[in-house]
C-alpha cells in the first residue's frame, strides 16, 4: 500500500538522522552511563567499541538500527568518542567493513536492552490506532506520528516506513468504515431516501436542496428573513433525522464527518459509496439542524435589538423632536402659572381662589392654560410610568413585521423553559391563536381579555395592553403581542427559555457536570485545579494573605507619595510617566531596522514554512486523507496572503502557474483552510518562538493579554452588531485574541459587535492553539467583573486587569474589626464567606465543568448572572473574586513595576493590532464575510500570518543582534528587552506578491549593512 499520506519531512526523518542532533538531544540520547560503558568495553579495538556505541545510541535516538551503522553525523561520533577516550574518531569507518560484526552487535544490544520486534506488538498497536482513530478522527499523518511515539515508549524497534504506514492506513480505513456502517445502520430506508433526495438538483435549479440548506440567513434582519430562516429549520427537520440518537459514536467523529459533509459539494458526495455518503449526510444534517436553529434565533435577537426596539426608540425620538416646538410653548405657559402659585404663598393665608386666578390670568389666560394642560396630558406619561413606555407604544404599531413569523417560531423550534420562563413560553405558544383571532363583535386590533395571561402584563405594558378607551374585558392585540415577544426575548437571552437543539441558545444548566459524570470527573478536575472539597482551610489562607497585604500596603502609604486616599475612601494613583528611550536604544532600533532584509509578505510565509515544515503539515484535507497536490505550500501561502491582506484571489493569481490558478486557490481554500488547521499550524510557530534567545528576553511565555480588534462589517449579516463608538452608524464584529509576552498570538474568537469581553475571555484562554498555558492574564478595564475575577482564580490563573477607573474601585476585607490605617475607608466592603461556603459544592461543579470543556465559560456565566445581576451562586463566586480583586488593587497601588508590567502587555497587544490593521488593508480594512464561519476563517488566516511575521522578525532580529555583538557593538540587555517584533518598514504588503522563494544559504537571507542601507527606522 502506498504511503502517499506521509509528508516528505515525515518520510525523510523516519528511522534516520535528520541533521546533527542538538546539544540537548546529544545529552539525552547519546550520553553513556556506567552500564553502557561496561557493555561497550567488552569490545576489542577502538573501532569496534566506538561502532558499538554508535549503534547503541542510534537505536535510542532514531528507534531502529541503520543499514549502514556509521552513516551518522560527525557530531555524534565525536561526542561518543570523547566519552570513551578515543583520540581518533575516524577509526569508526573500519567498523562497517565486516557486515556480520555490526549485525551481531545489534542483536546483542536488542537483547541487552529489552528491545522488541515490531511483529510482537503489531496487534496491540493496531488496537491503539483503532481506538485513537475511532475517538479522535485525526488524519493519518498525525496518527502515524503518534504510532511512532507509541512504539518508542514501549521500546519497540521501528519497522520499515512502508510497513508502519500500511498498518496505520489499514486500521484507519477500518475505523472509518465502522463509523460509516454504524451511522448508516441508524437511519431507516425512508430517511436514506430523503437524505439522498436532498443531493439531487431539482428541475430549474442550479444547486441541490442540500447546498441550499447549508446557506444561513445573511441579509438585513426583517420579518420576511425570519420567515425564511424558520422555513430553513422546518426543511431540515423534514429530513427526519432529528430524533436519531448519535451517542453510540464519539461526538468528535460526528463533528469531523459533519464538517466534511458541509464543505463538500453535492456531486462529490453522491460519488461516495452508500454507507459513507449517508453517514456523512446524517452527521451533516444533524449539525445543520442545530446551526439552522442558531441562525434563526440569532436573527430574532438582531431583529429585536437592532430593528424593532431600536427603530421604535428612534421613531419616538423623532416624534419628540417634531412635538418639541408646541410642547415647549405649552410647557412654558404651565411653568408661568406654577411660578405664580409659588409667589402667591407670600400673600398670606387670606388669599382667595379668585385673587389667585386673577394673578394667573395676568400671565396666561384660563383658556390657554386649559388647552396647554390637555395637550401636555396627551403626550406626557403618568407619574411613575416606565421611561421606555413611550417608545414601547411606538413598537406596538409594528405588528406587521412579526405577524408573518410568530406563528412559525414555536412550531418549528422546540423550546424548553426553567421555572422562571414557563409562563412566558406558554404565552408565546398562544400567540398564533391571538394573531388569528377574528370576531364580528370586536375590531381587528382587539381581543378578549381571556386570551391573555394578565400577570405577565406589568409596567408600561399595562397601559398599552389595557389601552384607555377599550371596552371592559377587551385588550389591545398589538400591545399584548409585543409585551409577550419582548418578555420572551429577554427570557431567551437569560436562557430562562432555551432551544433544545441549538448550540448557542441551549440551556447552560443542563450542560454542567452532574450525576455520575460529575462523580467520575470530580477527583481529577479538583486535583488539577488544586481545589479542596472543604473550603475552610483555603479561605483561611486567603484571609491571612489579604490581611497581611492590607497591613503592608497601608504601612507603606506613609512614604508612597504616588498614592492618596480621599475623604470618601477613593484611591488615586499618579499617572505612570513613560520611560524615555535612551540614545542607545534609539540607535539599536535604527540599526536593526536597517539590517533586516526587505521582503514580500508572501515570501515571509514561504520562508517560515520552510523553517517549520509542521506548519504546512497542519493543513490537512477536510476528508482526512493526504494531498496529491504538488507545490501545496505555494497555494497555501497565496490563499493566506489573499485572506490576511483582505485583497481576494485576483492579486495572487497567475494563470501560468498551476499552484496559483483560481480553481486551485478555491479548492485549497475550501478543503484545507479551517479553524482546526489554523490552530495546528500556529502550534509549531509558538513553540519555535520560545526557543529564540530574543523572545526569551521579552518573557517566559506565561503572561498573556486578551483584547479585541474591531472591524466594520458593511454588508448585511446577522453576525454584526451596531456600536456608535467603534463603527459609527454601521455594524461590526470583534476578533477577541490572546497574545503572550513573547509576542505570539495564542488563539482568538470572533464575536458579533462589541459585547462585554468578560463573557468570552475565559473561552479564549481554553481554546489556545499551542504553547504553555499562561499563568497571568491581563485585560483592559472593561473586561472584568468580580465574577470573572473569581472564576479565573478558581481556574488557576492570576488575573490582572488594567484599572483605568481606580477611584471607583471598592476594596473588600474579611476581618471587619481590623485596623488598616489609611486604607480603612477604602476597604469598606465585607467579603461574604458564608455565601462562598454554602455554595462551594456548586462552585466546584461549575469550575470543573469549564475546565473539562463540558460547558463554555460564556454559557457558565449565564448560570451565574441574569439581566446583569448575579444569581445567588454568581454572588458567591463574586465574593470569592473580591478577595483577589482587592489583592490586585493593593498590588496595583503599591508596586509601580506591577503597573508597568500590565501596561507593557496592553501596549504589546495594541502594537500587534496596529500591525494587523496594516496587514488587513484591502477593502478599507472592512470585514466582508456574511457568515460567522467565514469571519473565523479569514481572521484565523490573519492571526496565523501575524504569527509568521512575528517569528520571521524575531529570527532576523536575533541574527542581527548576534552580528552586532560579533562586531563589538555595545548591545545592552535592557535595550534588547524593549525591542519590538512588530516592525514593518522592511515588509511589503502592497501590490507585489512573489511566491518564489530564492535559494538561501543556511536557510536565511543576508542581512543588510546598517551603515549603507539608509534610515529605515520603524515608526
Amino acid at each position: 500500500m502506498p504511503v502517499e499520506f506521509l509528508t516528505d519531512d515525515q518520510a525523510a526523518s523516519y528511522g534516520r538522522y535528520n541533521g546533527p542532533p542538538a546539544r540537548a538531544q546529544l545529552e539525552r540520547f547519546f550520553f553513556l552511563d556506567d552500564t553502557d560503558k561496561a557493555l561497550v568495553g567488552r569490545r576489542r579495538g577502538d573501532h569496534n567499541r566506538l561502532g558499538f556505541a554508535v549503534q547503541l545510541a542510534t537505536v535510542r535516538y532514531v528507534g531502529t538500527f541503520l543499514a549502514d551503522p556509521v552513516d551518522v553525523p560527525s557530531e555524534v561520533v565525536d561526542y561518543l568518542a570523547d566519552q570513551l577516550g578515543i583520540a581518533d574518531p575516524s577509526c569508526v569507518k573500519q567498523y562497517s567493513q565486516r557486515d556480520t560484526t555490526h549485525r551481531e552487535h545489534a542483536g546483542e544490544i536488542q537483547r541487552g536492552y529489552g528491545l522488541r520486534d515490531f511483529a510482537e506488538v503489531e496487534a496491540e498497536l493496531s488496537a491503539w490506532v483503532d481506538a485513537r482513530s475511532w475517538t479522535t478522527g485525526e488524519g493519518p499523518k498525525a496518527t502515524f506520528d503518534g504510532a511512532v511515539a507509541w512504539l518508542r515508549e514501549r521500546r519497540v524497534l521501528l519497522p520499515g516506513v512502508s510497513t508502519l504506514a500500511r498498518v496505520v492506513a489499514r486500521v484507519q480505513g477500518e475505523a472509518a468504515q465502522r463509523l460509516w456502517d454504524t451511522l448508516y445502520g441508524l437511519v431507516t430506508d425512508e430517511q436514506r431516501r430523503l437524505l439522498d433526495l436532498s443531493l439531487e438538483v431539482p428541475d430549474g435549479d442550479r444547486t441541490s436542496r442540500f447546498d441550499q440548506l447549508r446557506k444561513g440567513p445573511a441579509a438585513k434582519p426583517s420579518g420576511p428573513q425570519m420567515v425564511k430562516a424558520l422555513d430553513r429549520v422546518s426543511q431540515i427537520a423534514e429530513l427526519g433525522v432529528g430524533g436519531i440518537d448519535l451517542g453510540v459514536v464519539p461526538a468528535r467523529r460526528v463533528a469531523e464527518l459533519a464538517r466534511y459533509g458541509l464543505s463538500g459539494k453535492a456531486p462529490a458526495l453522491k460519488r461516495h459509496p452508500a454507507q459513507r455518503r449517508l453517514a456523512t449526510m446524517l452527521a451533516a444534517a444533524r449539525h445543520l439542524e442545530g446551526k439552522a436553529v442558531d441562525d434563526a434565533l440569532e436573527l430574532l435577537d438582531v431583529l429585536m435589538v437592532s430593528d424593532l426596539l431600536a427603530r421604535a426608540e428612534r421613531e419616538w425620538n423623532k416624534e419628540k423632536l417634531r412635538r418639541y416646538p408646541w410642547v415647549s410653548k405649552d410647557a412654558g405657559k404651565l411653568a408661568a402659572a406654577v411660578q405664580v402659585l409659588f409667589e402667591a404663598t407670600e400673600f398670606g393665608e387670606n388669599l382667595t381662589v379668585e385673587q389667585l386666578w386673577e394673578s394667573i390670568e395676568a400671565v396666561v389666560s384660563r383658556a390657554e392654560l386649559r388647552a396647554a394642560v390637555d395637550k401636555i396630558s396627551d403626550v406626557a406619561p403618568p407619574p411613575g410610568a416606565d421611561p421606555d413606555g413611550e417608545w414601547r407604544a411606538e413598537l406596538s404599531g409594528r405588528i406587521a413585521t412579526v405577524r408573518g413569523f410568530l406563528p412559525m417560531l414555536c412550531e418549528v423550534i422546540a423550546f424548553g423553559a426553567t421555572a422562571d420562563g414557563e409562563r412566558v413560553l406558554a404565552a408565546m405558544r398562544t400567540l398564533p391563536e391571538v394573531l388569528a383571532y377574528r370576531s364580528r363583535k370586536l375590531p381587528g386590533g382587539q381581543i378578549p381579555e381571556g386570551l391573555i395571561d394578565a400577570d405577565l402584563v406589568g409596567g408600561e405594558w399595562r397601559r398599552l395592553v389595557h389601552r384607555p378607551g377599550l371596552p371592559a374585558g377587551v385588550v389591545d392585540k398589538a400591545g399584548w403581542v409585543f409585551c409577550v415577544l419582548e418578555r420572551f426575548h429577554r427570557a431567551l437571552r437569560r436562557r430562562d427559555v432555551y432551544a433544545e437543539t441549538s448550540t448557542r441558545w441551549r440551556d447552560p444548566r443542563a450542560q454542567l457536570l452532574d450525576g455520575p459524570g460529575w462523580v467520575a470527573a470530580k477527583p481529577a478536575a479538583l486535583n488539577a485545579l488544586g481545589l479542596p472539597d472543604d473550603p475552610d482551610p483555603l479561605l483561611a489562607g486567603h484571609a491571612r494573605l489579604l490581611d497581611a497585604s492590607y497591613r503592608e500596603v497601608g504601612g507603606r502609604l506613609v512614604v508612597n507619595t504616588a498614592v492618596t486616599v480621599d475623604a470618601d475612601g477613593r484611591l488615586h494613583v499618579q499617572h505612570i510617566e513613560a520611560i524615555p528611550d535612551p540614545p542607545s536604544l534609539i540607535d539599536l532600533r535604527r540599526r536593526l531596522a536597517a539590517m533586516l532584509p526587505r521582503v514580500d509578505l508572501s515570501e515571509v510565509l514561504l520562508e517560515v514554512m520552510a523553517w517549520q515544515p509542521q506548519v504546512l503539515g497542519a493543513f490537512t484535507a477536510a476528508s482526512g486523507g493526504g494531498t496529491r497536490l504538488a507545490d501545496l505550500h505555494v497555494t497555501i501561502a497565496a490563499v493566506l496572503t489573499a485572506h490576511a491582506l483582505n485583497i481576494g484571489y485576483p492579486p495572487v493569481m497567475s494563470s501560468g502557474i498551476a499552484a496559483l490558478t483560481r480553481d486551485r486557490l478555491s479548492h485549497v481554500d475550501q478543503n484545507y483552510l479551517r479553524a482546526e488547521t489554523y490552530a495546528a499550524a500556529n502550534a509549531p510557530l509558538i513553540e519555535a518562538q520560545t526557543q529564540i534567545e530574543l523572545a526569551q528576553a521579552w518573557g517566559g511565555g506565561l503572561v498573556a493579554a486578551i483584547d479585541g480588534m474591531r472591524f466594520v462589517v458593511p454588508i448585511p449579516t446577522i453576525h454584526a452588531r451596531p456600536n456608535q463608538k467603534y463603527f459609527g452608524r454601521r455594524r461590526g464584529a470583534q476578533w477577541l485574541n490572546m497574545v503572550n509576552d513573547q509576542a505570539l498570538g495564542l488563539g482568538g474568537k470572533v464575536v458579533a459587535g462589541t459585547p462585554r469581553d468578560s463573557l468570552h475571555t475565559i473561552d479564549v484562554i481554553y481554546s489556545q492553539d499551542g504553547g504553555p498555558r499562561p499563568e497571568v492574564i491581563v485585560t483592559d478595564t472593561a473586561s472584568y467583573t468580580d465574577v470573572v475575577f473569581g472564576l479565573l482564580h478558581l481556574l488557576g490563573f492570576s488575573y490582572r486587569p488594567q484599572l483605568a477607573d481606580l477611584p471607583d474601585q471598592k476594596l473588600w476585607r474579611i476581618d471587619s474589626a481590623a485596623d488598616y490605617g489609611p486604607l480603612n475607608t477604602a476597604a469598606r466592603g465585607k467579603v461574604d464567606l458564608g455565601a462562598i461556603r454554602s455554595h462551594w459544592p456548586d462552585i466546584l461543579r461549575v469550575v470543573a465543568s469549564i475546565h473539562t470543556g463540558t460547558v463554555t465559560a460564556h454559557d457558565a456565566l449565564r448560570v451565574l448572572s441574569r439581566d446583569g445581576h448575579a444569581t445567588p451562586l454568581g454572588s458567591a463566586v463574586a465574593a470569592y473574586g473580591r478577595i483577589f480583586k482587592s489583592l490586585h488593587v493593593l498590588s496595583y497601588i503599591d508596586d509601580e513595576p506591577y503597573r508597568r508590567d500590565i501596561k507593557a502587555m496592553r501596549n504589546l497587544q495594541e502594537t500587534r493590532h496596529d500591525l494587523g490593521r496594516h496587514v488587513f488593508h484591502g477593502q478599507k480594512g472592512e470585514l466582508r464575510q456574511k457568515y460567522h464561519t467565514g469571519m473565523e476563517d479569514q481572521l484565523g488566516a490573519l492571526g496565523l500570518v501575524l504569527n509568521c511575521i512575528t517569528l520571521w522578525n524575531t529570527v532576523y532580529l536575533n541574527t542581527a543582534l548576534e552580528a552586532l555583538r560579533a562586531q563589538g557593538y555595545p548591545v545592552l540587555e535592557d535595550d534588547v528587552a524593549r525591542l519590538s517584533p512588530f516592525i514593518r518598514r522592511h515588509l511589503n504588503v502592497h501590490g507585489h506578491y512573489s511566491f518564489h522563494l530564492p535559494e538561501l544559504r543556511s536557510g536565511r537571507r543576508p542581512l543588510r549593512d546598517p551603515d549603507t542601507a539608509g534610515d529605515d527606522e520603524d515608526s
